[in-house]
């Protein structure tokens, strides 16, 4: 791969995803805009680390309770932990995993810290955009068998498309792709309180990638045709919880391809 600018002094938002999320990953920068955030909506950190949470549980459930071995993970992000593949592989070891982001910069770092499991051939790291689901799917056949039942992972990522329209032809390229018993598994923050939606236009000031937020409803409105898991569309703290349930404004839910 060539050699990444890492543009210290240029917010990122992956690193400020990650310094949300208790990470080391991150510079001065990212801290500052991520604290310029939080000082208009200081629930950022709680919807950063409830969203690792809600993975954990959505993956796990797939690996243990649906049978799912295949993962196709699409706008991963920088590395943390707990990441999909190690939820998926401590249920199910035979567990394949593709990662798939554009950001040279997150290629990087999942390279570099995740290297060793990526030589099994089990989990690999596809360097695509979303907006291109045809190589996304070409790559991943690399790796996973399309014949078998795949987990689609959309996890806090389409907001950086503002169309819904384009938006809503990504999710079901991708699953058409798939056969019955496939799953979905997506969420999103929402814009349900005025907080959330200043610390939205906080961030774009503060230089980061402007991201959209969407309603519930719209949300709601990717997973047609598929069979919504019990307890549904609901805020991320609510999907089968590990804990207090606080309010959240971000959705998510996990659906069956009937």
């Amino acid at each position: 791969m060539a050699t990444v600018d890492l543009q210290p002094d240029v917010p990122h938002a992956a690193r400020i995803w990650n310094y949300w999320m208790g990470g080391t990953d991150n510079f001065p920068a990212d801290r500052a805009a991520g604290d310029g955030v939080a000082q208009v909506y200081p629930e950022i950190v709680l919807m950063a680390r409830q969203s690792r949470r809600f993975l954990i549980r959505a993956v796990r459930y797939l690996a243990a309770e649906a049978g799912i071995r295949q993962f196709l993970d699409i706008g991963t992000g920088l590395p943390t932990m707990q990441n999909t593949h190690e939820v998926a592989q401590e249920v199910a070891p035979e567990s394949r995993v593709v990662y798939v982001d554009n950001d040279p910069l997150v290629l990087l770092h999942a390279r570099d810290l995740m290297g060793h499991v990526a030589r099994d051939g089990r989990t690999v790291h596809v360097d695509a955009d979303y907006h291109d689901p045809e190589r996304i799917l070409a790559e991943a056949r690399e790796v996973l068998d399309f014949a078998e039942p795949v987990g689609v992972m959309f996890m806090g990522v389409l907001g950086y498309e503002p169309d819904l329209t384009v938006v809503a032809s990504i999710v079901d390229r991708v699953m058409d792709a798939t056969p019955s018993g496939s799953h979905l598994v997506l969420w999103d923050g929402t814009d349900t309180t005025p907080a959330v939606v200043a610390g939205a236009e906080r961030l774009a000031r503060s230089g980061g990638v402007p991201y959209i937020l969407r309603s519930p409803d719209s949300i709601g409105s990717l997973f047609h045709g598929l069979e919504l898991v019990e307890p549904g569309l609901v805020q991320l703290p609510e999907w089968r919880p590990d804990g207090d349930a606080e309010w959240l404004d971000a959705y998510g839910a996990v659906a069956r391809k009937p």
